[in-house]
């Protein structure tokens, strides 16, 4: 049985439209509201933010707020690295998907020496870097700091010293870099993305599994083949940007994005990963209730949530 640990990070500074660090609120009061006391059972952190930064000019255009997002890497990473050494198994509720990549900087400062697998279940690929990327918002680069990849290929933008000294201080935390190897990414329900990105994925080989793909297998097919594909990983983590659901029922989240999945596939795709002894961590990000109406974003991620943490406290 797994010891869970709640940690909070209700930041959003790495977003483009504001309301996601409401998300993880949104997610308990949908829990109240199924009268659930889900939050009551675990042991919960939750991560002071620097959301303050969303009234400050911006300072860097192709990497905003990035030293906000650094100080965010600082803190997560810390506390997931914590988490995992003290044996507990580190569920992460984030505002934007930016989090995700002190997320596996933490799990990496907790096991160095762990081949680690990621599994991205996300209707974008979040492999922009400040070179490439065409908002500047921090959410979408999470992967490629994991990576270590500047993607200087499809370079567009000249960098500032200072942009380029606080990227690679992303890249670098932990003195881990890269954190996993593009191989060991498995890119599930990816719909939306750039051609400096598709160039990215193309070149260095990285596993993309599409919604129909997952439709016409089924979750459970799709499962036992992504974790066959990470068999040599030791480690592995899930992340699950709520936007990889069909735009029909993901209002409630900055990039909604149609063509993905339904709730029935995501949960059962998630819960079946849990299953599997070699998942170390798992991520929910992006709910934003103020563009939801009835709060169903975030009954979603709850049902999705409390079916997969009941899964991995069986395990």
């Amino acid at each position: 049985m797994k010891n869970i640990k709640l940690i909070e990070v209700p930041s959003e500074i790495g977003a483009g439209s504001r309301g996601a660090s409401l998300g993880i609120d949104a997610i308990k009061i949908a829990a109240l509201d199924f009268m659930s006391s889900f939050f009551v059972h675990f042991p919960s952190e939750k991560i002071p933010t620097e959301n303050k930064m969303l009234y400050e000019p911006i300072e860097s255009p192709y990497a905003k707020r990035v030293k906000g997002v650094m100080l965010m890497y600082d803190k997560i990473s810390k506390a997931v690295s914590d988490t995992i050494k003290n044996n507990f198994f580190p569920v992460i509720l984030s505002g934007d998907h930016s989090n995700a990549g002190a997320t596996i900087a933490g799990i990496k400062m907790a096991k160095p020496k762990s081949k680690l697998g990621v599994i991205w279940i996300d209707a974008h690929a979040d492999l922009h870097t400040p070179y490439t990327t065409p908002s500047g918002n921090m959410h979408g680069m999470p992967l490629a700091t994991a990576i270590n990849e500047d993607n200087n290929d499809c370079a567009v933008h000249e960098l500032d010293v200072e942009t380029i000294k606080q990227w690679n201080y992303l890249k670098n935390i932990g003195k881990i870099a890269p954190k996993v190897l593009p191989e060991d990414v498995v890119l599930i329900s990816l719909r939306d993305y750039e051609k400096e990105e598709k160039h990215l994925i193309e070149k260095l080989g990285m596993k993309v599994i599409t919604t129909s793909e997952v439709r016409r297998k089924g979750p459970e097919n799709i499962v036992r083949s992504v974790i066959r594909y990470l068999s040599d990983c030791t480690d592995i983590y899930v992340s699950f940007d709520v936007d990889s659901l069909d735009s029909s029922i993901s209002r409630g989240t900055g990039t909604p994005v149609s063509n993905g999945l339904r709730e029935r596939e995501a949960e059962d795709l998630i819960s079946k990963f849990m299953q599997n002894r070699k998942i170390c961590c798992f991520e929910i990000t992006e709910v934003n209730p103020t563009l939801d109406k009835e709060n169903l974003m975030a009954e979603i991620a709850f049902n999705i949530l409390q079916r997969s943490v009941n899964i991995l406290m069986m395990n």
